[in-house]
């Protein structure tokens, strides 16, 4: 008979935003998991809809819209002025859902992937010389959407909708934590950012940075798994195909079927 919670006995650290860890939560402690939450960021609106909306001017004099996150959908929806003629773009399925979640569609998202290196291989940014593009994101984030479509011949304005903040922890809640690790109740920590990545280790203590190198980290992709081996991380890396929660699921289900023999 298939084993209906293939997670059992299985600790996971949950690292992601206080909202986005919800569901990821769920889904794990559906299929049996110990899920153990210690947000790193939280994200936060980075200025006034209005006061951007003003500053980029008027939306339909823009020739593409591109949303690089989900959370850039949350903060920067408003933007569009509910016009659903303008071409939108989503850098990933996780984007594509939010936009659609919100009322519009993404016309242009990724064959494959989902950063900013897959979206740049689409056709409609093959050669966007002299178009008007919008590129709403984060503050601090990426600038390669930035750069490259520049370089490429594009008029690109960027509208920095949400800002990320690390949350600070108590030595107590650290000490709480390396508890649970001495107890061997955590196998997996998630890392499904660079950002998450880097204020993880940052806000370990000595203890702690010896207990995440016991462990497996589940990243989604190469791009975190290398920033992790940079940092010094030397436990093993599980990646998922997507940083979707099912998909960053079913990467442990996988890995604890490969070792049960299931």
């Amino acid at each position: 008979m298939r084993n209906l919670r293939p997670l059992q006995g299985v600790g996971v650290l949950v690292t992601r935003p206080e909202r986005q860890a919800t569901p990821l939560c769920s889904l794990l402690e559906s299929a049996g998991a110990l899920a153990l939450r210690l947000p790193v960021i939280d994200i936060r609106p980075a200025a006034d809809t209005s006061g951007t909306r003003v500053e980029i001017g008027a939306i339909e004099a823009f020739d593409l819209v591109i949303f690089t996150s989900a959370n850039a959908v949350r903060f920067g929806s408003a933007l569009l002025d509910t016009r659903r003629d303008v071409m939108l773009a989503a850098i990933g399925p996780a984007t594509a859902r939010a936009l659609g979640e919100a009322g519009y569609r993404a016309a242009v998202t990724p064959s494959a992937g989902f950063d900013s290196e897959s979206l740049l291989l689409h056709p409609v940014l093959a050669d966007p010389a002299g178009r008007r593009i919008l590129l709403v994101k984060g503050m601090n984030g990426r600038n390669l959407l930035e750069k490259q479509l520049t370089g490429r011949g594009a008029v690109v304005v960027v509208a920095d909708v949400y800002k990320r903040e690390r949350v600070p922890h108590s030595a107590a809640t650290l000490d709480a934590l390396a508890a649970e690790f001495a107890a061997g109740k955590i196998h997996i920590v998630t890392a499904t950012s660079v950002d998450i990545a880097a204020g993880l280790l940052d806000l370990a203590t000595p203890v702690l940075r010896r207990d995440f190198d016991r462990v497996r980290w589940l990243v989604p992709g190469d791009r975190v798994a290398a920033a992790l081996r940079e940092r010094g991380v030397s436990g093993p890396i599980l990646k998922a195909s997507t940083a979707e929660d099912q998909n960053l699921v079913a990467a442990v289900v996988r890995w604890r079927s490969s070792v049960s023999g299931a």
